[in-house]
């Protein structure tokens, strides 16, 4: 398994709405990669602070995985439209027990701008949804996204991680506050009316004087201001009402810029030189940089809420140890298990040629000396060879998968040079969400 993205971390937002995916565009992107042949498995990920493939290679061997690599490599390329040498500088690449660990950490928000925000969480299990419904999803990696949701739950509830500031949208309040004061006496507009703006508008409570909610679909617009005590606004006055507002916060899902410099110097007349402030947190961004630097007009995209989040962040330091410790035992377990399974192969391998010897000599038998036999007895003579079989290698068996899970390969070629077996094949055994008792239940 590997992961290869970018995130906050390693690109700005200019370079990240590049990669972003919009809920349309994310099938197609998903498509893309899973037609790869050298994938086996694929799940992607798009927020507004990474974007990220979370793949399995077809084949084992670090030849095979160089070519899996490249092969996310091309198709990032190529959604972004960009060439891979320009992707060099922002990519990362983890891979083996690492990549099990990038996982675990991005789960339980702690890879997050904002640490322990939940958001995160729900993004995942979107795209999860996404790559079962797609089929990209079969072994491994499924097992490992699933026991990545069991660890964000213990980080939720053996810490506490979460508490204060834990989204974006709360910071973008809390920076409106700083600007403003305690924003009693000013007008918030709400640009946008999804996931981000409602818990933008959780984060207001009633602590603005109003609370205006515009965007596309109006009757989602009504929705969110029925439910905050605001108000809808029409799409097409939006121009009215940024000339009303004071603080803006903006999270559309438009690929290109909804506030341009013409629309705020049209507005900025109305205004007649009173303070307005912009804090962009969609991605792509919804407003030209090149608004901010206007008389009285600031803009603040999501990379520039990053010193703001600095500030909550050495509170709940102690809580992101407690939370690394439980990555980490969760990490040493998955892969215990993890190189257990990778014997299954073997396993199968012994018991079909156990069964097969027995059988070929049963075979032999009852169509000779014992072939006086009825049917029923017959049968009786299978099912206790089959008995037979399942006592002897019973023991043998759970050694092999014992010493494979602490590391110790050879007994695995002591095994398989003893009795012949050929080499393991990579073939995992496929599970459903069913199958995997580790991870917390999935919603379909």
């Amino acid at each position: 398994m590997f992961v290869v993205g970018l995130s906050h971390r390693t690109a700005p937002v200019e370079v990240r709405e590049r990669f972003a995916a919009s809920t349309d565009s994310l099938p197609e992107v998903l498509a893309r990669l899973s037609a790869r042949p050298e994938l086996s498995e694929v799940m992607f990920v798009s927020t507004c602070n990474r974007v990220e493939v979370y793949a399995a290679s077809a084949a084992s061997g670090e030849d095979s995985r160089a070519k899996a690599v490249r092969a996310v490599r091309e198709v990032l390329a190529g959604h972004a439209r960009t060439t891979e040498r320009e992707l060099e500088s922002v990519l990362y690449l983890r891979d083996g027990d690492e990549a099990v660990r990038h996982i675990f950490r991005v789960a339980a928000s702690l890879d997050s701008m904002v640490l322990g925000e939940p958001q995160i969480l729900g993004q995942l299990k979107s795209a999860y949804e996404a790559a079962i419904a797609a089929g990209a999803l079969k072994s491994r990696l499924m097992r490992c996204v699933q026991r990545a949701f069991a660890v964000a739950k213990r980080v939720r509830s053996e810490t506490a991680l979460g508490t204060g500031t834990v989204s974006i949208s709360s910071v973008a309040v809390d920076l409106a506050r700083r600007v403003f004061g305690d924003l009693a006496h000013s007008s918030v507009l709400l640009l946008g009316a999804g996931e981000m703006a409602e818990a933008a508008a959780r984060s207001l409570g009633k602590g603005a004087r109003a609370v205006r909610i515009c965007n596309r679909s109006h009757d989602r617009a009504q929705a969110l201001a029925q439910s905050i005590g605001g108000e809808a606004a029409a799409w097409d006055a939006l121009e009215v009402e940024l000339a009303i507002a004071d603080v803006v916060v903006v999270s559309t899902a438009s690929r290109s810029f909804v506030v341009t410099p013409e629309l705020v110097r049209r507005v900025m007349k109305v205004r007649r030189g009173r303070t307005l402030l912009f804090v962009d947190i969609a991605v792509p961004r919804n407003v030209d940089p090149e608004v901010h630097g206007r008389d009285n007009v600031y803009v603040f995209d999501i990379d520039d809420l990053q010193q703001h989040v600095a500030v909550g962040l050495e509170s709940r330091k102690a809580e992101a140890q407690a939370a690394e410790r439980i990555v980490h035992a969760e990490l040493e377990q998955f892969a215990a298990q993890s190189r257990g399974q990778s014997v299954q192969p073997l396993v199968v391998a012994l018991r079909a040629r156990t069964r097969g010897v027995l059988m070929a000599e049963l075979e032999r038998s009852l169509s000779t000396r014992l072939k006086h036999l009825p049917e029923g007895d017959r049968a009786a003579l299978v099912q206790m060879l089959d008995s037979a079989a399942n006592k002897l290698l019973h023991a043998p068996t759970t050694r092999l998968r014992e010493a494979a899970s602490h590391g110790d390969g050879a007994l695995v070629e002591t095994l398989r040079s003893l009795f012949e077996l050929p080499e393991a094949a990579d073939n995992e055994a496929t599970c459903s969400p069913a199958d995997a008792p580790e991870g917390e239940p999935v919603r379909h």
